[in-house]
């Protein structure tokens, strides 16, 4: 199987980046700029030497492994065209993946066969204190040595744009800004339009925050709340808004995996109150369900480091499902005193997926505490064999999910990041530490066509 029809690994990207450095020894270079808690090397792969720097940042979230390959994809581009480079006095540099530990983990499905059941049986993805994008103590304390080593990053390179590459599990496609770049939406809207990839045009992610454009949202400041808030809305601080100190505008570029048409769909829905409802009496009733399974299972748990990696998530997810069916449900009063914003029916099918994969994300997790358990509660495993299966076959049959090649998830993403990297280019003013375009910054970046 070629690269590109599977996700690539974790000592692939490294092997893949360090032959790229060697046929090309004049314009790239690679690095190790940290080490990961389990001791793997943090690679950066930098091509170019332009005095402006691009920081791409791929693989935050082990579950999404698009972004390993399309950095691997925008370091072939850079490479092969100058005007990427030289032409606007950029150099890249590409962090191939910031969570390499969680990414091992994930290696079960990674090769595929595809299926969403394989996926969530082998889904890894860590609590949200053990993931290196958020700071939720602020930068000064920051303790995991990714995160460190991404800042460090920050300081030395003081990118003009960073790039943090993600991957939606199931849903669309969408960006999210710390500042607006005009044009970026009608931009991915030819791209989703070329490659069939659908545009989440109310993403969970964004349900509060400004909209640039279909698709496109912006990042508000973070704000202080509470863990759950933290969890549900990154409303937080991050390495996303800590660079700005340097002048950086941060893209989050999102690549679904499996594509549901519905979340493209901004008509006013018929009944919203009433979606709303049933979405949050289904996510408690899961909620409880998967409570009660748990409450089975952890007095036969091993008391490892394993196991804890894999209760951390299952807490947090259990911790923040009432929460959020109570601030869906309209009979329901949360205490945030922020009522909901005018739902289209793309938001309201983005929460009845965002309720889903919680619910299934927790099942995955529980499925292989079981599986590596190995005793008493083997009893549970078929329970949570025919929840996974329910659950998957919601996704594909409710909301018809079809999976979408690795291929075209890295077209989509390379894409979304060059038309980004030329509108910020375009937009920087004359004589900026951004660049002058009179000496080639405003020239248009070349984009791969079909």
């Amino acid at each position: 199987m070629t690269p590109l029809l599977r996700y690539p690994t974790v000592d692939e990207l490294g092997a893949r980046a360090a032959a790229l450095a060697a046929r090309h020894p004049d314009r790239a270079r690679l690095r190790r700029v940290g080490t990961s808690r389990a001791g793997t090397p943090l690679l950066l792969l930098s091509v170019g030497h332009g005095s402006r720097p691009a920081l791409v940042v791929a693989g935050p979230h082990p579950n999404e492994p698009v972004g390993g390959a399309t950095a691997l994809r925008l370091a072939e581009r850079a490479l092969a065209d100058p005007r990427l480079t030289d032409g606007a006095d950029t150099s890249w540099h590409l962090l191939l993946c910031l969570d390499p530990d969680g990414l091992r983990h994930n290696e079960g499905w990674l090769s595929g066969p595809y299926s969403l059941g394989r996926y969530v049986r082998n889904f890894f993805r860590p609590g949200f204190l053990e993931q290196p994008e958020w700071l939720p103590d602020g930068a000064g304390r920051a303790a995991l040595p990714e995160t460190r080593a991404l800042l460090d990053l920050h300081r030395e390179l003081r990118p003009f744009l960073q790039f943090s590459l993600h991957g939606v599990d199931v849903g669309g496609g969408f960006v999210e800004l710390t500042h607006d770049l005009p044009g970026l939406a009608q931009r991915l809207a030819q791209t989703a339009a070329r490659l069939g990839i659908p545009r989440e045009l109310g993403a969970y992610d964004a349900l509060y925050w400004p909209g640039l454009g279909p698709a496109v949202y912006r990042i508000p400041p973070p704000r202080r709340g509470d863990l759950t808030a933290a969890i549900t809305e990154a409303a937080v601080e991050s390495t996303w808004c800590h660079p700005q100190r340097y002048g950086t505008v941060t893209a989050v570029v999102e690549a679904p995996m499996w594509g549901v048409a519905a979340v493209a769909d901004g008509s006013p829905p018929t009944d919203p109150e009433g979606v709303l409802r049933r979405v949050s009496r289904i996510l408690r009733d899961d909620t409880r369900l998967l409570h009660r399974l748990l409450a089975r299972l952890r007095p036969h748990l091993p008391a490892t480091e394993h196991t804890a990696r894999l209760l951390a998530p299952v807490d947090d997810y259990l911790l923040v499902c009432p929460r959020l069916a109570d601030t869906w449900d309209p009979d329901t009063d949360d205490g945030s005193g922020r009522p909901l914003p005018a739902l289209s029916t793309a938001h309201l099918v983005a929460l009845r997926i965002a309720g889903r994969r919680l619910a299934l994300r927790t099942a995955g997790l529980l499925h292989q505490l079981v599986t590596r358990a190995g005793r008493d509660p083997a009893e549970v495993l078929p329970e949570l064999d025919r929840l996974v299966d329910q659950w998957c076959a919601d996704y594909r049959d409710g909301c018809a999910a079809r999976w979408i090649p690795v291929a075209r998830q890295v077209e989509y993403q390379a894409r979304a990041v060059l038309a980004a990297f030329e509108l910020s280019v375009r937009h920087t003013p004359g004589g900026s530490r951004w660049g002058d375009p009179g000496r080639g910054c405003g020239a248009a970046v070349p984009m791969h066509r079909d």
